[in-house]
């Protein structure tokens, strides 16, 4: 999700609560609850909604929303504005809350690497802690960042060490070195503003951070790669309904597929393919630009082969109703692309677009948003979020045309006071598991022979921006 920086920092102000110190709220006292009748769940006849955990303890209430997820063994880990949550989906059926960490910071975009949890910072603050307050004020002191954590305890997880970064750190990739001593954090952030000292135009930068494995505490800046030394994207003016692109400054979000030293980048105002064979010195290969249909370049997938890129548009930021007849199937879609050639002449081709055939109200906020790849070797089939839209199962074997084959929403009667539709969705070793932004956590199975043979893949970690191959 993106807002405009000015605007998206002020409704943060609702995050000044102070934590003391860091606090941690262990056991299972969340069960799973049942959904208010106002709600309409609506599926195909191959998905089924299994169970969800709905918002608890300090991870609750009118500032709480649910974010994006990362996967370590039997532990799903949930990020929310206020901080983050670890749940144990060893029996996905009845997922349990193992602890809660109460650290407020938007967007608290999340990953995992062993015993170690990353913690994206997008809201200026007071200072690093996780008692902090907002610090909407640009000219006095604050801070914004990545932050980390350990869970070797995943009922008493320890706060270990922050590093500022220049705009905050709205989303981050973890990047594993080729040693295995190492990872490291791509961060995007955007929303340069001269009154900002830390945030100053032009930003057409990334940040990367090197994280010591063994020595998470010496976390530090390694470079700044400029990616747009030409300023990017220039932006187009207009509104939703009429067509706008925003100007690129910098990244929202990249995915790696390190085996084959490859990144992808949805930069705000274009698509990029980075070769990322020096983990410190990426370098850009080719952009894309679609003004006709993108509005805002907000995620990438490759597929398992690494010949593709889904790019998702996220027009109207998350918050406005775009799957209507008005806006139509072609904006606030999928932009399905080849990658053609080798080495340095490698280019991202467009194939198609594609989006939810299902019409939303204009009470509904519903876009492309964040998915994953489901395990089906020598097919590319992807799950999606699409916020109010719910959830969506899509086939991209043939790019030129991608066929739809599930979905779960929960409707229109949404509570509006609790809603906000689903942030993201991924497949994790058998089942579909979904962050909403006011609903809390989701079970969905999907059961149709397109996707069936990925129930024996089994993964021991995941992080949907990091990509593996998972056979043939």
């Amino acid at each position: 999700m993106h807002f405009d920086k000015r605007s998206r920092r002020a409704a943060l102000a609702v995050l000044g609560v102070a934590a003391a110190g860091l606090s941690v709220v262990g056991g299972p006292a969340a069960a799973a609850q049942d959904f208010p009748a106002n709600d309409e769940i609506v599926t195909s006849a191959n998905v089924s909604h299994v169970v969800n955990v709905a918002p608890t303890g300090p991870l609750s209430g009118p500032a709480s929303v649910g974010t994006d997820l990362a996967f370590s063994g039997d532990h799903a880990i949930v990020g929310n504005y206020l901080g983050f949550t670890i749940y144990d989906i060893k029996n996905p059926k009845s997922p349990t809350i193992t602890s809660q960490v109460l650290c407020p910071g938007a967007q608290n975009d999340i990953s995992v690497s062993g015993n170690l949890v990353f913690l994206s910072t997008d809201a200026r603050r007071s200072d690093n802690s996780c008692n902090s307050t907002s610090q909407n004020d640009g000219t006095k002191p604050y801070w914004e960042g990545m932050k980390i954590f350990d869970i070797t305890d995943k009922k008493n997880p320890k706060y270990v060490a922050a590093v500022e970064t220049d705009c905050g750190s709205h989303t981050h990739t973890l990047v594993p070195d080729k040693k295995g001593k190492d990872v490291y954090l791509y961060v995007s952030s955007y929303g340069p503003s001269a009154a900002l000292p830390k945030c100053q135009p032009p930003h057409d930068k990334i940040t990367i951070i090197k994280v010591p494995v063994k020595n998470p505490a010496a976390a530090a800046i390694v470079s700044t790669p400029v990616l747009f030394p030409d300023g990017g994207h220039p932006g187009k003016p207009g509104t939703v309904d009429t067509g706008y692109v925003v100007p690129t400054s910098g990244c929202h979000d990249i995915t790696v597929f390190p085996a084959k030293n490859l990144a992808a980048g949805a930069c705000m105002g274009e698509g990029v393919l980075m070769d990322i064979s020096d983990r410190e010195k990426p370098r850009v290969i080719n952009t894309v630009r679609d003004d006709d249909h993108f509005a805002f370049w907000h995620s990438a997938t490759f597929n398992n082969a690494g010949t593709k890129v889904v790019f998702t548009d996220e027009l109207g930021g998350g918050g406005a109703a775009t799957c209507n007849a008005k806006i139509g199937p072609t904006r606030g879609a999928n932009g399905i692309y080849d990658i053609t050639g080798r080495g340095d002449e490698r280019k991202l081709e467009f194939r198609s677009l594609f989006k939810i055939d299902r019409h939303q109200t204009d009470s509904e906020n519903c876009v492309a948003h964040n998915g994953s790849l489901i395990p089906v070797p020598g097919k590319d089939i992807m799950v999606q979020a699409w916020y109010m839209g719910g959830v969506q199962v899509f086939d991209f074997t043939d790019s030129r045309a991608p066929k739809k084959i599930g979905f779960f929403e929960r409707g229109p009667a949404a509570d509006p006071n609790t809603g906000g539709g689903i942030w993201s969705s991924y497949y994790y070793n058998g089942y579909i598991y979904a962050s909403d932004i006011g609903k809390g956590f989701d079970v969905i199975d999907i059961n149709d022979p397109a996707t069936n043979v990925a129930r024996g893949h089994k993964w021991t970690e995941l992080n949907v921006q990091t990509q593996y191959g998972y056979g043939k």
